[in-house]
């Protein structure tokens, strides 16, 4: 799972522990461990969410100033599926 460089460090801290994707499939599975150098995260739940429920809070919480800005790089090849993912880091 990749980050936008300038959310890795809010990642690495743990400031930020999900992140919306807009996939065809999941990629990633709860308890798969995905590299963020110097360490790596942690998948703890994935679920699958509708665009309505993509919030101004949920924005935030996932790094972003907007929900605008959150759906610029959510979306991810040709999926149209939204999901939540909750991860935790290790460093």
């Amino acid at each position: 799972m990749q980050f936008a460089k300038a959310l890795r460090p809010r990642v690495r801290s743990g400031e930020i522990t999900c992140s919306v994707r807009i996939w065809k499939q999941p990629r990633v599975k709860v308890g798969g461990r995905y590299g963020l150098a110097p360490g790596e995260i942690e998948v703890t739940a994935i679920r699958l969410i509708s665009h309505e429920d993509i919030t101004p809070a949920l924005a935030k919480r996932s790094g972003f100033e907007s929900v605008q800005d959150l759906l610029k790089v959510a979306q991810h090849g040709k999926g149209e599926h939204v999901f939540l993912v909750e991860f935790v880091f290790f460093g």
